[in-house]
């Protein structure tokens, strides 16, 4: 078995729910093992015995155990479930925020460049395969143990050389299937969270790029991919059903097996007298209870290989560790001025590089470059595609670390609450990103104290006033991604949004990278518009017209 590294170790750990809340669901699930095992041995006894015509007193005992064992296995049973699913869901909400806290320091820039379906897949179905850490695997396995344990136990005070064969059958039994389950499962549990994955990510790639892959002509191509992936996750799915049928077979073969070796060893004691007739039929029917119990030590295994599997690739999804590429929080922040004017900016050969570039030999993102803005300016950032733009974008909003000097109004930028510092200095990504939502819902979370009429007087300065009322006004939608608004009318939403935010300084990546040429100018001119009052960095590819900006700072 492969070693699972420290940081699948610690997720593991964070799965695990506290004694207190699993214990009760492992005394249930002892309770209600051993009711099935004594329920066996109780209508064993109470059927030979009855077989004899005793008077109807002496069965009294059999038939309330009965009765009551049967009761108890189904009540011990719930309460198991009930239990053991409380404490195991209750746990899983503390994984999944324990996940996303861990991806807070790194985000947006630090998470891996997992596609979109893959990590839904992580955060989700790897997630919610934790939780079988403790309701398949611990719990029984301590449970089925323990109840293996004192069934051997009790008929070792009947037939000690009955106890002695089952107990060897028990042993080599589970010891079998063990080895069945691992030669016919093992590589298919490893492999089904991440074929579940890759199947998930495939599909909401074919989704979102349909019209694309339509016009190229490539659809049959992408659900022959897709096809692929589905044919390959059930073959391991049968694999897991081929394992699963080779763990029965073994438990099936343990229950016979261990009852003929009870039979054989108990039958000279019960010719010398040792035992009667009715201890024989429960030293020859308990073996199949007992066989029963110990069917859940073989599948606790494979999903012991599944919920590792799980871990390790929620343990990737986050780096364990910051990248020096990415900024850390000040220990003692300090507090910029709230005099309401914007900061002043001040850069001196900052560089920056992006995560993952650890060992690499390569230029910077970001070459050094020299910046000052002073409040109300507007700067045009412009050069080549990998000039390092949007690398100063997001050194600028500290989503990433810079070597040099960034000061804002005097202060080192390493100093600054980060999260401070993104009230007052704003990025409106070239890419906005647009809910699959009504324009409200789009803006009010930017600050969700406003009106309605706040929200329309925002919407009207970016220039959409009309456009939103011709669409039946704040509750229309923007469909999934912004795919009901063109490029412009995203990055006018964006704005809007950003203004209801407040901020002091904005930042302007690539505001008309989808947007035409003739149209480019004029969209510039009603964007900056709307933004005047605050600083602005504008970054660009190209040149704008002359008057809109007060400088330029050219990269590459």
């Amino acid at each position: 078995m492969s070693r699972t590294d420290p940081a699948a170790r610690r997720v593991l750990r964070e799965a695990m729910p506290p004694l207190r809340r699993l214990l009760p669901a492992v005394l249930a699930g002892i309770a209600s093992g051993g009711s099935a095992v004594a329920l066996l041995a109780a209508s064993a006894w109470l059927i030979t015995r009855a077989a004899e015509q005793p008077p109807i007193l002496f069965l009294s005992l059999g038939i309330v155990g009965v009765r009551a064992f049967a009761l108890s296995r189904a009540v011990f049973r719930y309460l198991e479930r009930l239990a053991g699913h409380d404490a195991a869901f209750r746990q899983l909400a503390a994984v999944r925020a324990g996940v996303y806290e861990r991806m807070l320091p790194v985000a947006p820039d630090g998470v891996p460049a997992t596609r979109g379906g893959e990590l839904l897949a992580r955060f989700v179905g790897d997630v919610d395969e934790l939780q079988n850490l403790a309701l398949r695997v611990v719990q029984p396995v301590v449970s089925a143990l323990v109840v293996l344990v004192a069934a051997v136990t009790g008929i070792a005070f009947l037939a000690p050389g009955a106890a002695a064969g089952l107990a060897l059958v028990l042993v080599a039994g589970i010891g079998l299937a063990l080895f069945a389950q691992h030669r016919a499962g093992a590589r298919a549990d490893r492999e089904l969270a991440p074929l579940r994955g890759r199947l998930q990510q495939a599909v909401v790639e074919h989704l979102r790029t349909r019209e694309l892959l339509v016009a190229y002509g490539a659809t049959d191509a992408d659900l022959d991919r897709i096809d692929g992936l589905a044919r390959r996750l059930g073959r391991v799915s049968r694999a897991r059903a081929v394992a699963a049928g080779a763990v029965a077979a073994a438990v099936a073969a343990m229950g016979g097996i261990g009852a003929a070796v009870a039979l054989w060893l108990a039958a000279p004691v019960l010719s010398n007298g040792g035992i009667d007739g009715p201890t024989l039929a429960i030293l020859a029917l308990v073996p199949l209870a007992v066989a029963e119990v110990a069917a859940a030590i073989p599948p606790a295994a494979a999903a012991w290989r599944v919920a590792r599997s799980a871990a390790e690739r929620v343990a990737r999804a986050v780096p364990a560790d910051v990248p020096p590429e990415l900024p850390v929080p000040a220990v003692a922040p300090r507090a910029l001025p709230a005099d309401g004017t914007a900061p002043r900016l001040e850069l001196h050969g900052v560089h920056a590089d992006w995560p993952g570039s650890d060992g690499i030999e390569r230029p910077s993102a970001l070459r050094p470059v020299d910046l000052v803005l002073d409040p109300g300016e507007r700067v045009l950032v412009r050069g080549p595609s990998g000039s390092g733009k949007t690398t100063l974008a997001h050194v600028l909003v500290r989503f990433l670390e810079y070597g040099g000097s960034y000061r804002v109004d005097g202060i080192e930028a390493r100093e600054l609450d980060a999260h401070r510092l993104r009230d007052r200095i704003g990025l409106v990504e070239q890419r906005p990103w647009l809910f699959d939502e009504s324009i409200r819902q789009n803006l009010i979370f930017a600050r969700d104290t406003a009106s309605d009429a706040e929200l329309e007087a925002v919407v009207e300065r970016v220039g959409l006033g009309e456009w939103m009322r011709e669409r039946g006004g704040l509750d229309a939608p923007v469909g999934e991604r912004g795919a009901l608004v063109s490029g412009g009318q995203a990055h006018r939403i964006a704005l809007a949004r950003a203004m209801l935010a407040d901020f002091d300084v904005l930042v302007l990546d690539e505001p008309t990278a989808s947007v035409d040429r003739a149209r480019a100018d004029a969209l510039l001119a009603e964007l900056l518009d709307a933004a005047s009052g605050r600083s602005v960095v504008l970054i660009s590819h190209t040149p704008v017209a002359a008057g809109l900006v007060d400088r330029e700072l050219v990269l590459g």
